[in-house]
């Protein structure tokens, strides 16, 4: 199994801990890998986010050897039977001690400028990080946590080596794992996107998680319920017509709105891209699908990738299959696609009673929908990078044959594939804005 990225990880895990809704769970991410998967486990049980910042006290000649480890407030773990056996000193083992505890603070402090530790006490704390190589860290992460005083201790993570559970022994309650691969070399070989994290994006992660209440608010109006329910993610094989596809369906229950992903020629439903923005979309409330438009064996007929003719027809069936969902059932359903995707999603939109609320494209290639164009009724954003020239102009040029409601945004120094610090993030908040005001539920959420 491959993750796109750390978001797509954090969402399948959080679908194997589905059971400790509703237990007092504090979700721990350990910085900084681990940060954006425990975001994603943390919203779907609806569960505070934190940070439980750890650092390995090293045998001094031999660090990669752990004797011991120190967190916040100055809890203190040690394994004396390691200390015995290296013959470390009192005066080396504090040496060592002094370091670590530094370094723990300086980025606890970093962390927690706006907002101070969630309490363990009595508390289930569900220890997340990004995969398990040597399990060094995350076992003196679930020391730290009882010592915390936490009630019970759960380490959950997507990817394990066979046999990581021995690493860990007793020192978690339960453990969690999506995937343990045969061939395990490095965490991030089992991941198509594996970037570093930094500080900041940890930062950005809690204050994300801390905010959710407002938006649970907001969405609980739109509902007019007195929850915002936890999202539930599965794998899905929407029917089209004679195949069965490959997806992924995010909703919280009774959703009303979902918005079905249409990804470009060469991608998937893994496209980090798309998970990317799906993951945002998640967060403000509405329910995402992405599937592959094609089965591996029609992928083989290259011909068929750009057949915008048959990905729109493969799109509607799939759209019927998604309204005959009970989780789906009366949701508004929108369309978001990428490059040839958007033609495709701008072409099923415009059949009779298609009945979509509305499209967004990005990076797309509208024009390549061009006979169908005027006959979109659905609301459509134009999402275009501004050093994507040529595409640019292909967008400028069909937004002047939309007769429906449109506009066209203009992401500044954003390429095609919308690479560029930033882009990304700028592109998935034009979409998000846009379903959100063009949703027939979009008034409530914006007050």
């Amino acid at each position: 199994m491959v993750f796109a990225d750390r978001d797509d990880a954090g969402r399948r895990l959080a679908a194997r801990l589905g059971h400790l809704r509703g237990e007092p769970v504090v979700v721990l991410g350990l910085p900084r890998g681990g940060v954006p998967v425990a975001y994603q486990v943390a919203q779907a049980l609806a569960a505070p986010l934190d940070v439980i910042v750890v650092r390995k006290l090293g045998v001094p000649f031999q660090p990669e050897l752990g004797m011991g480890a120190v967190g916040e407030d100055g809890v203190r773990v040690i394994n004396p039977k390691v200390v015995h056996a290296s013959g470390v000193s009192e005066d080396e083992l504090a040496a060592v001690q002094a370091r670590e505890q530094a370094a723990v603070q300086a980025r606890a402090a970093r962390y927690r400028v706006r907002r101070p530790r969630e309490p363990l006490h009595g508390q289930v704390a569900v220890v997340v990080d990004d995969g398990i190589a040597t399990g060094s860290t995350a076992r003196a992460a679930c020391q730290i946590a009882r010592a915390h005083g936490a009630a019970r201790v759960v380490l959950a993570v997507p990817v394990a080596p066979p046999g990581w559970q021995a690493r860990i022994g007793a020192e978690a309650d339960e453990l969690v794992c999506v995937d343990m691969p045969r061939g395990f070399f490095a965490i991030g070989q089992f991941y198509a996107r594996f970037p570093q994290v930094s500080d900041d994006e940890v930062i950005a992660c809690l204050e994300r998680a801390a905010a959710r209440p407002s938006l649970a608010q907001a969405s609980t109006a739109r509902a007019a319920s007195t929850a915002d329910p936890p999202a539930r993610s599965e794998e899905v094989e929407p029917d089209a017509g004679v195949v069965r596809l490959a997806g992924y369906l995010t909703v919280p229950e009774n959703a009303p709105e979902i918005v079905v992903f249409v990804h470009g020629s060469g991608s998937s439903r893994h496209s980090p891209r798309n998970r990317h923005v799906a993951g945002v979309l998640n967060d403000a409330g509405l329910g995402t699908l992405l599937f592959d438009l094609l089965t591996p064996e029609e992928e083989l007929d290259r011909a068929n990738v750009f057949d915008i003719g048959l990905l729109a027809r493969r799109l509607a069936e799939v759209t019927r299959w998604l309204r005959a969902q009970p989780r789906a059932a009366g949701a508004a359903v929108g369309y978001f696609g990428a490059s040839t995707g958007a033609a495709a999603a701008l072409w099923a939109a415009a059949e009779p009673g298609a009945d979509i609320a509305a499209v967004v494209s990005r990076g797309g290639r509208p024009d390549l929908a061009r006979p169908r164009l005027a006959a979109v009724t659905a609301p459509t954003l134009l999402i275009v990078g501004g050093r994507d020239e040529v595409v640019l102009d292909l967008n400028r040029r069909a937004q002047a044959e939309l007769r429906c409601e449109n506009d066209l945004a203009v992401v500044p120094g954003a390429t095609h594939l919308f690479e560029e610090p930033g882009t990304l993030e700028a592109a998935a908040a034009l979409a998000r804005d846009w379903f959100i005001s063009h949703f027939p539920h979009g008034p409530a959420l914006n007050g």
